[in-house]
């Protein structure tokens, strides 16, 4: 089960579309999960959905104490956190010109602090023990922009800056930090984004050379990868999960 039979796995926004499918993935590799989420509710609804060997928390990524609190329960209940997923985001499109402060503030805090926090929250323990994974949903609006999500872009860009250098100054103690970038998905928060707009739909799936936009699970896969044994020796790594849309 690559690595990962009675690991311990920590994930943020675990509640619906991409970071329930990873919780979903690891839990089916043998892990147990802390599926945590802002919304109680669907983090509970992840966690029974991957039954006794998981637990459901609310945090709030851009509240140290939240994320402090939800990191001891976990330990408490399951053991030890040997793997993080930095995966809840948010993001509103819009020109640049048109957006504002408070907009900038709630992009820049949930998607780039957010993991930040997280990271720091577990990592003494890793370092205790000389292993761990960390891996981060990062976005190829990070790597090549992406119109109508400049600060989002601009958190992302940060969120692989960070996981790199990271990955350099903990890697003597046997941690691997890396980051998924996805393309366009099929998630809740993308229809919430860009469901009401069927033209902009096509024109992304045409954009694609598989001819599809992508799929929580197909994230997940790339997720569960990093996070196992079978990625024992890579780290510092930016991997694109997005049917090719991005080749760089």
């Amino acid at each position: 089960m690559r690595g990962l039979q009675d690991k311990v796995a920590f994930g943020t926004g675990a509640g619906r579309g991409i970071g329930r499918a990873i919780a979903l993935r690891l839990a089916a590799e043998g892990a147990k999960v802390a599926a945590a989420d802002l919304v109680e509710s669907t983090a509970k609804e992840t966690a029974a959905a991957i039954g006794e060997r998981s637990i459901g928390l609310r945090v709030d990524v851009t509240d140290s104490a939240s994320v402090r609190a939800a990191v001891q329960e976990a330990k408490r209940r399951l053991g030890s956190i040997h793997i993080l997923v930095n995966n809840a985001g948010w993001d509103k499109v819009e020109p640049f010109v048109k957006s504002e402060e408070p907009t900038w503030d709630k992009v820049l805090a949930i998607n780039l602090k957010g993991p930040i926090v997280c990271t720091r929250s577990v990592l003494d323990g890793m370092i205790e023990r000389r292993s761990g994974k960390i891996v981060s949903i990062g976005s190829d609006a990070g790597r090549v922009g992406s119109s109508g999500e400049a600060v989002y872009s601009a958190a992302k860009a940060g969120v692989i800056g960070f996981s790199k250098t990271l990955a350099r100054e903990v890697a003597r103690y046997g941690i691997n930090v890396n980051v998924v970038c996805p393309g366009p998905t099929n998630t809740p928060l993308f229809q919430e984004i860009a469901g009401n707009n069927p033209k902009l739909m096509d024109a992304l799936k045409r954009a694609v050379p598989f001819g599809r936009l992508g799929e929580p699970d197909d994230i997940a896969g790339a997720v569960v990868f990093l996070a196992s044994s079978d990625a024992d020796f890579v780290t510092g790594q930016t991997l694109s999960v997005s049917g090719g849309l991005t080749m760089v």
